[in-house]
């Protein structure tokens, strides 16, 4: 059980299938929050539905570039032989 989980996850072979699974559960994501009540809310941009699911991949993206950034410009990432 667990070899075709690892397979699913790790080889070329399923890679559509497993675009098409991460899109499905993106959707079902923003979809679910459609679905909570806003009784609760505190300030406007919690009553907009799918708020949560996209500042959550925004801060996400912006995480990976920020330190896309910090590696290769900084200097904080060195070439495989850096110490040959």
């Amino acid at each position: 059980m667990i070899r075709h989980i690892v397979n699913f996850f790790g080889d070329e072979r399923y890679a559509r299938s497993r675009r098409r699974l991460f899109y499905l559960v993106l959707v079902l994501i923003v979809v679910a929050d459609f679905l909570v009540p806003r009784d609760h809310a505190e300030y406007l941009w919690d009553r907009l539905p799918g708020w949560s699911a996209a500042y959550g991949f925004g801060s996400c993206v912006l995480i990976i570039f920020v330190s896309k950034f910090l590696g290769h410009q900084v200097g904080l990432m060195r070439r495989e032989d850096y110490y040959d």
